[in-house]
């Protein structure tokens, strides 16, 4: 390889040496190329002179090597030729420049350009001052409240820490020696040790899991020789009293947690700080959940919003689980029989103060005091029985309640009542079957989270619930099985596999997300929780189902239940919260464009506003009676009251005063009974006329139409409103008494002032009798029959009875022509006469007959002979302003129909008067008593404002404030995460 590169070095020295290469004598060969220096050139001419190589060292990867070939001056030495360099170091130092330049170039480029990229991050990053209410503000004072110095010193140094772990490394070599004994349990051991030394990672103070030999020991001093079955139960009682030892440590540094965070609540529940705190996730869930119960109580299928619905058996230990959960003994207890009579949502959420609180009252209950757990019990059990209608024994209707405190796990979870086998004596006989479609309506929404309540001191093979949970969730993908009465069935069960085999999943026919097993107390009601939470303790730190590895540590104690619970509630909500938002989305469209097609003029008015409405109408027709003029009233009135008094006024006293002899006779009969029937009867009869004048008038206004104003959708509330507002109405007890004084007074006056007002007595006594005497003669038409007239017109006949009646009547007339001056009433013997006549002719007639066609044939002629009389007194005003005297005419009958039309002016002008400054304020007020009791009862309102109008624009307004509130609690969801 020298060899050819020697030999290419040479073929470009002698093409340098013929060359002129800018020179004009020929260059000696020492002026070639460095390179031929640097081998041995077989071509160099022989000279006299030998002289040793140039020791001249080339750096080939130096910068040097890339400057182009310059011709150079050789020098002469001492020992031949030496080479010149022409300003190298110049050269040089201009490079390095230039390198420099490059260098400090690229650094000031380089910084402009950092400089303009920083500016542009700084400004898109968003400005984190407008956030700062996100945090709360004890956090800005936690420097105030904490003192972080005084902590830190508290706190143990790290070689104490060190000092305090245990020498592992001789564990693992005592282990390994023990290895060939101890191989069944080996690797029950090596879990152990990594679950201490898990533990131990906590850095908290105190023993360790495990005793490691003295350092001082000699390594070969080994253990005492044991059986492995007491190695293992040394070690996992040493693992369990770690456990709980960290337990309780982690349990007290959360109480002082809980402590902090409710003076904190407390803070902001003063009003300390001015910021205005938002309404929990908890809260603005459980509102939405409030306002679909309130849409649609059959508990729509459509509805598929998560929830944590509780089933299990009748007296399995429901109640109780809740009652831990929610950290106190708010529910109704009984001892074996049914509790739970319908569904209870229990809205948990954490709060300053441990209240509970319904959602239809403004009460709160303190939970810290027995007084109020005991009201708050009383109270829940007096709406659960007055939900169950008559005959039955449950109910579907859901009683809400929130309990807020601190430390609580924030969900939803709804109580229902127990499965039962078999209905008892008391039960209605669906009873069964009603809970069984309770349970499943729940539970067939996909995303409800199910808790199992399975009795632990009772057989497997006698549960219900859990055939019933399994149809519901085949794969268990949102159920979690509870075991309670632990504490019984370890004392019970023969065989604690078969515990095990519960919790594991494997002896009942379903499957679960998580498996638990928990402790409710010792079964008795008076147990405070704090008490079943020390029992629940202690009972799992000395039970040998955790000793033995039956049960694992975080399957166990309601707390951890609480936060499992939570965990999966929270979980199933954010994967489907934002879906049902959707799903509402599209139904509120699709009933938007239905209102669009059907009523596009008018307004979306739900039941409220329609209510609303119909209210401000009724309250203006309520007004209107107020406007109906003095005259149209006093017309009814009198109208009215005649019609009502005339009969009595006929029969009963001027008829019996006609049949007198004489004029004095006359009068003191009518005096008589005009007082008897003043003070009885009449005040009486005066105060219900104008009650049903009033009443007539007020039904027209409510049920009159407004022309194109009126809504057919208020008929049936006005009506209701009518109704019960005359049923509450109660005239004035007192107007009776006053109103008979004036009656009294105005009959006692006989004085006829003026000639008009006879002649409008007259008047008033032709109308009178003349309306008499065609009621008379159609009742003796309908006694007879048809005349021939009407016979042969409308080819009709008489009965046997009309043409008995008809001879009758015929008899009696040829009887009161022979004696116009009849008395009112047959003798007997006139009787006897009557019948014989009609017997001679074939007529067997009964004597009442007789003596009921003669009182209408006599009063007829009697009507009759009344009107002429009455014809020949329009003249005789004069007589009666001289008392009749030198005068055989007598009009004292129409004396008396003046003074009974008086009567009726005075007493309606006297009703009209207390209609319009008591009655109708009064009836105002009532009707305004009854709307807002209506406004109230909203069975009532939905019973009265009924039809699709209605009905569609209700679920609007209800599908919209739900999208609304759920779409506010998914952007607080985002928030919070």
């Amino acid at each position: 390889m020298w060899r050819t590169r020697a030999a290419a070095a040479c073929v470009i020295c002698q093409s340098l040496a013929n060359s002129s290469c800018g020179i004009k004598r020929k260059s000696p060969l020492q002026n070639l190329h460095l390179v031929c220096h640097s081998v041995h050139h077989p071509y160099y001419p022989s000279s006299k002179f030998q002289r040793p190589p140039l020791r001249i060292s080339v750096q080939l990867f130096s910068s040097l090597n890339r400057l182009p070939l310059r011709r150079t001056k050789l020098l002469n030495v001492k020992y031949g030729y030496q080479f010149h360099r022409n300003f190298w170091l110049a050269r040089l130092a201009s490079r390095l420049l230039k390198v420099r330049y490059l260098i400090l170039g690229s650094a000031v480029g380089g910084g402009y350009t950092a400089k303009k990229t920083y500016d542009q991050w700084k400004d898109m990053m968003p400005d984190l001052d407008e956030y700062k209410w996100i945090i709360p503000d004890f956090v800005w004072e936690l420097d105030e409240l904490i003192d972080f110095e005084k902590l830190i010193k508290a706190l143990p140094d790290a070689d104490d820490l060190a000092k305090l772990l245990p020498d592992f490394d001789k564990i693992g070599e005592s282990f390994a020696s023990l290895k060939g004994f101890l191989s069944p349990g080996y690797n029950l051991v090596s879990e152990v040790i990594g679950a201490s030394d898990l533990l131990l990672l906590l850095g908290a103070p105190g023993e360790t899991a495990f005793r490691a030999t003295d350092q001082g020991y000699d390594n070969d001093k080994q253990f005492k020789k044991v059986s492995d079955k007491e190695k293992i139960d040394q070690l996992q009682e040493e693992l369990l009293r770690t456990q709980l030892k960290y337990q309780r440590m982690l349990e007290r540094l959360e109480k002082e947690n809980k402590e902090l965070r409710k003076l904190v609540l407390q803070r902001d529940d003063k009003g300390i700080h001015q910021r205005k705190l938002k309404k929990s996730l908890i809260d603005m869930y459980s509102e939405v959940l409030d306002i679909l119960s309130d849409y649609d109580a059959s508990y729509n299928t459509q509805d598929h919003l998560p929830r944590v619905v509780v089933v299990g058996d009748q007296s399995a230990g429901k109640t109780s689980v809740l009652e831990m959960i929610a950290q106190a003994r708010i529910f109704p207890r009984g001892s074996g029989e049914m509790m739970t009579r319908s569904p209870v949502k229990v809205t948990l959420s954490e709060g300053p103060h441990h209240v509970a609180l319904f959602k239809d009252s403004s009460r709160e209950f303190d939970l810290t005091k027995e007084e109020d757990l005991a009201a708050l019990r009383n109270e829940i059990e007096i709406r659960m029985r007055n939900s169950v209608k008559e005959g039955c024994t449950v109910s579907t209707e859901t009683i809400s309640l929130s309990v807020k405190g601190p430390g609580l796990q924030r969900m939803v979870l709804v109580d229902l009542p127990g499965v039962i086998s078999t209905v008892t004596s008391g039960m209605a006989p669906d009873t069964k079957e009603t809970i069984f479609s309770i349970s499943k309506a729940y539970m067939q929404n996909p995303n409800a989270i199910i808790l199992c309540i399975q009795d632990g001191s009772v057989d497997a093979e006698r549960s219900i619930v859990t055939d019933l949970v399994s149809q519901m969730d085949p794969q268990g993908k949102r159920t979690i099985f509870v075991l309670t009465k632990v504490d019984l069935a370890e004392k019970n069960v023969a065989s604690p596999n078969r515990i095990q085999q519960i919790i594991e999943g494997k002896l009942f026919p379903m499957k679960a997300l998580g498996y638990f097993a928990v402790v409710t107390g010792k079964g008795n009601s008076s147990e405070s929780i704090e008490s079943i939470k020390e029992y629940e303790e202690e009972f799992f730190q000395n039970s040998k189902l955790l000793k033995t590895s039956m049960l694992k540590a975080h399957q166990v104690t309601t707390k951890n239940l609480s936060l499992a619970v939570s965990d999966c509630f929270w979980k199933m909500v954010r994967e489907s919260v934002e879906q049902q938002a959707d799903a509402f989305k599209a139904t509120r469209f699709n009933l938007e464009t239905e209102w669009k097609n059907n009523y596009p003029r008018l307004r979306e008015l739900d039941r409220n506003e329609l209510f609303e409405k119909a209210k401000n109408e009724i309250l203006d027709e309520v007004i209107s009676l107020t406007q109906v003029t003095p005259k149209h009233w006093e017309e009814i009135l009198e109208k009215t009251l005649w019609e009502r008094v005339s009969t009595h006024v006929i029969e009963n006293i001027y008829l019996p005063a006609a049949q007198t002899t004489n004029s004095g006779t006359f009068n003191t009969t009518v005096d008589i009974k005009l007082k008897q029937w003043t003070d009885k009867q009449l005040p009486n009869k005066a105060v219900e006329v104008a009650w049903e004048t009033l009443q007539e008038e007020f039904s027209r206004f409510m049920t009159e139409k407004k022309g194109k104003e009126h809504d057919d959708i208020f008929d049936k509330l006005k009506q209701a409103v009518k109704e019960e507002t005359i049923k509450r109405h109660r005239w004035n007890e007192r107007a009776e008494d006053s109103l008979r004084v004036i009656q009294h007074n105005a009959l006692e006056d006989r004085s006829i002032s003026d000639k008009q007002q006879w002649d409008a007595a007259i008047h008033f006594m032709e109308e009178t009798l003349q309306s008499r005497l065609k009621d008379t003669e159609s009742v003796i038409e309908d006694m007879v029959g048809p005349d021939w007239k009407k016979r042969w017109l409308h080819w009709v006949g008489r009965t046997k009875e009309q043409n008995i009646r008809n001879e009758t009547k015929n008899e009696l007339e040829k009887l009161i022509k022979c004696n116009e001056d009849h008395a009112a009433y047959l003798a007997n013997d006139e009787v006897t006469t009557v019948r014989k006549n009609l017997e001679a002719r074939g007529v067997t007639v009964d004597p009442c007959l007789i003596k009921d066609t003669w009182h209408q044939i006599y009063r007829r002629f009697f009507l009759k002979s009344a009107l002429n009389h009455c014809n020949l007194c329009r003249r005789g005003f004069y007589y009666y302003q001289r008392h009749f005297v030198d005068s055989e005419l007598e009009c004292n009958d129409v004396v008396l129909f003046w003074r009974i039309q008086r009567m009726l002016a005075i007493t309606a002008n006297t009703l009209r008067q207390q209609l319009t400054n008591t009655e109708v304020r009064r009836l105002e007020k009532n009707v305004k008593e009854v709307l807002e009791d209506f406004a109230e009862d909203n069975e009532k309102k939905v019973m009265l404002l009924t039809g699709k109008r209605v009905q569609l624009a209700e679920d609007l307004k209800k599908v919209r404030e739900i999208q609304e509130k759920l779409e506010a609690f998914i952007e607080a969801l985002h928030q919070e995460k």
